[in-house]
């Protein structure tokens, strides 16, 4: 045998006896690893039996109720009266006298504040006087019509008794263009007389407007009006005073999230409270859903408007309202608690004592595991499942629930009676 074959056989040698090394290992770390965890379930199987010895679980449970079941739909929003007017001058002027204040009670066609009328005084007897000029007009037309109309017939009668020989067919011709001369002349007069007319009413239409009146009945909620100031009339009108027509009867603006205005409509009734009646529920009923959007920070919402008896005028413009609107009611309900139907024995709740403790904490992972997949296979039948005690074991109960107000749910199928025990929650009771 030769040297290079003598090298080639050490080197098997060597690499046999490296792999059944490493295989060694392999297999005493193996066995340390199920070691560990035998020593692991052993430890959790004391501490589970040590603290079944010492803790007793209980179950917490509440009675299945008959009832009416109301269902609400909560917004927010701001009281505004049905109707409320600003007003404005179309004059520029100086303000004279202011006649209200805050919270007067007005009359429609009452003088709220005046303006001073100096310039337009003037301004209507000037309007006045060219009306006089053009009446005065007018009478010398109608004069002067008469004049060439009698002028006219004169000539015409002598021509006719003279045979045609007295008067020239050009002296009949003169007169009657001064005839019609005379008429245009009295219908420009007339003309100017419907202008002066115009003139004048424009301006004492002005005159009135310096006298601020109120177009309703009401009362006064704000003016931006001092003696003295000047108010400039311009393209958009200064607000001098706001109006509330009638605060007996108001109106709640709320904003309605865009995923309960499907259940919200016309006629419904509703309750709302005000920070400055604290416990106390004022009465209200929908009369518009409005479909206009409006969007704010990424929420999507629905003006609605509720109309509000305000007899004692407890409620002002401007508070701001939280509305419980009433979009469906149940009488006669059979009624469940909604932790009864939030609990489910799956989560662990009613084995904690036996499996718990030290080898969950020690292998979280392997255990979440093997919850994780019961609760998946459990939790379509959780949806409508309850659970009752039966010698002190639970038993589930399938149900089929309707409408619920956050608290009870309604149960529309199921083997449930009114004062049935319903399962909620468990506690523990040391012994």
């Amino acid at each position: 045998m030769s040297m290079k074959q003598i090298d080639q056989a050490e080197d098997i040698k060597s690499m046999i006896g490296a792999n059944r090394e490493e295989n060694k290992k392999k297999h005493r770390v193996r066995w340390i690893v199920i070691s560990v965890i035998l020593l692991m379930v052993v430890l959790g199987g004391i501490y589970g039996l040590g603290r079944k010895g010492s803790e007793k679980i209980d179950y917490v449970t509440q009675e299945v109720e008959k009832g009416d079941l109301t269902i609400t739909v909560t917004a927010s929003g701001t009281l505004k009266p049905t109707n409320q007017v600003d007003i404005s001058s179309e004059l520029s002027g100086t303000v004279r006298a202011v006649l209200v204040d805050y919270n007067d009670k007005v009359k429609s066609g009452q003088i709220l504040a005046k303006l001073d009328s100096t310039a337009l005084d003037a301004k209507v007897m000037q309007a006045k006087a060219a009306l006089a000029t053009a009446e005065a007009k007018l009478d010398e037309a109608e004069v002067t019509v008469e004049e060439n109309t009698m002028s006219l017939n004169r000539l015409k009668q002598l021509r006719k008794l003279s045979d045609n020989r007295a008067m020239s067919e050009n002296d009949i011709e003169t007169a009657e263009a001064n005839l019609a001369r005379a008429k245009a002349q009295l219908a420009m007069a007339n003309a100017q007389i419907i202008e002066a007319k115009a003139s004048l009413r424009l301006t004492e239409t002005d005159l009135k407007k310096t006298d601020i009146y109120s177009p309703i009945d009401g009362i006064v909620l704000s003016r931006a009006l001092e003696i003295g100031q000047t108010v400039a009339a311009s393209l958009q009108a200064p607000v001098l005073f706001t109006l509330a027509e009638d605060l007996k009867n108001m109106e709640l603006h709320v904003d309605v999230d865009e995923a309960d205005v499907g259940t919200v409509k016309e006629g419904q009734h509703a309750v709302f409270t005000v920070d400055a009646y604290a416990g106390k529920n004022f009465p209200a009923h929908i009369s518009q859903v409005r479909y206009a959007a409006q969007t704010v920070g990424g929420v999507v919402t629905y003006e609605t408007i509720l109309t509000v008896d305000n007899s004692e005028l407890f409620l002002r413009p401007g508070m701001t309202a939280t509305a419980d609107i009433v979009v469906k009611e149940a009488k006669d309900a059979i009624l469940v608690p909604n932790a009864a139907l939030r609990f489910s024995p799956d989560d662990g709740n009613d084995t904690a004592g036996m499996q718990g403790g030290l080898f969950r904490a020690l292998m979280p992972r392997l255990s979440r595991r093997g919850q994780d997949h019961t609760k998946s296979k459990d939790k379509e039948k959780a949806k409508t499942r309850i659970w009752i005690l039966k010698n002190e074991a639970l038993v589930p109960v399938f149900i089929k629930i309707g409408e619920t107000d956050g608290r009870m749910t309604e149960v529309l199928e199921g083997d449930v009676k009114p004062g049935m025990a319903v399962v909620t929650d468990t506690k523990t009771i040391s012994k």
